[in-house]
C-alpha cells in the first residue's frame, strides 16, 4: 500500500484551485457515471466515490468546513484518477479494470480515517459503511 500513497500524495499536491474548479464543474456528470461502474469484485467502491463525491462538494461549498485541506485535495485526486478511461490498470481491461481505483480511494479513505469518520457523522451517515468493512 506504500505506492499507493505515494502516488496519491503526489498527486495530491498537484491539485490547484483551477483542477477544483474544473472538477466541480464535472462532478454532477461523474457522479452519474460512477453509479454505472461495474465492479463487483470492489462492492464498496460506488458508494465511497459518491462519499468522496460529496465530502468535496459540500467542502467547496462551505456546507462542510471541518475537513481538513489535505483530504480534500486528496479526494478530488481519488475522484479525477477513477474519472480517467486509462490508470495504472486501464477500465477495459476485464476483472481487475477497477483495482487501482478502489485501492486509490481506499488509500484517501484510510489516510484520512478521522476526518472521513466525522463527516459521515455529521451527515447522518454510518462510517462502517462507508469504509470496506460489510
Amino acid at each position: 500500500m506504500s505506492e499507493i500513497v505515494t502516488f496519491l500524495n503526489h498527486g495530491a499536491a498537484q491539485i490547484t484551485p483551477t483542477v477544483v474548479e474544473k472538477v466541480l464543474r464535472q462532478l454532477p456528470i461523474w457522479k452519474v457515471e460512477f453509479t454505472q461502474i461495474n465492479a463487483p469484485l470492489f462492492p464498496h467502491l460506488v458508494d465511497q466515490l459518491e462519499f468522496l463525491a460529496d465530502a468535496v462538494e459540500d467542502f467547496a461549498d462551505g456546507a462542510y468546513k471541518d475537513l481538513p485541506y489535505v483530504a480534500f485535495a486528496e479526494a478530488v485526486f481519488a475522484l479525477t484518477y477513477a474519472n480517467k478511461q486509462v490508470g495504472i490498470i486501464p477500465n477495459f481491461t476485464p476483472f481487475m479494470s477497477r483495482a487501482d481505483d478502489s485501492s486509490v480511494v481506499r488509500g484517501v479513505l484510510m489516510q484520512n480515517q478521522k476526518a472521513f469518520a466525522r463527516y459521515a457523522e455529521a451527515q447522518g451517515l454510518e462510517w462502517s459503511r462507508v469504509t470496506s468493512n460489510p
